[in-house]
């Protein structure tokens, strides 16, 4: 199936079977490998990514379903609330090992993108489910708290 998408502003056609995940299209088509593989089971959120400024898990988005949605993924180069965030994350000294992180960021810029200002409670809720095996939980809070407060 031909498949006509627009990622990080730009527009790409793939040749892939429409059950692909988002991710292995991204990954393996595209060579966008900031997106990461975690789990395969959309429990980790190593693998978030924006579908029209909404946090999805594109391990488990069949690239069939996108259609015409904007996609945007840790490596855009333009969207101004990702470049706050990662700001943020070098600010606050976030990242340890990093393999969460391109995921960690993406939902954080999701929260953003729909409350630009929120409170602590809302943070917790909003990333609960992205998984940092270095527990730097506490770092990516202050971080997201950095930007919503500069908004």
């Amino acid at each position: 199936m031909i498949v006509q998408l627009k990622i990080d502003g730009k527009h790409y056609t793939v040749d892939v079977d429409p059950k692909t995940p988002l991710l292995w299209v991204l990954r393996d088509h595209l060579n966008m490998t900031g997106t990461k593989f975690g789990c395969g089971v959309s429990e980790c959120g190593a693998c978030t990514v924006l579908k029209d400024g909404e946090a999805i898990r594109s391990c488990s988005v069949p690239v069939s379903s996108v259609g015409e949605a904007k996609i945007i993924t840790i490596e855009n180069e333009t969207d101004l609330t990702l470049k706050k965030v990662q700001q943020a994350w070098v600010d606050e000294d976030v990242v340890q090992c990093g393999y969460c992180q391109p995921g960690q960021i993406m939902n954080a810029v999701g929260l953003l993108k729909s409350n630009p200002n929120p409170k602590e409670k809302e943070i917790v809720a909003a990333m609960n489910g992205n998984i940092c095996r270095c527990g730097t939980y506490n770092r990516i809070k202050a971080a997201i708290l950095k930007v919503g407060q500069e908004a």
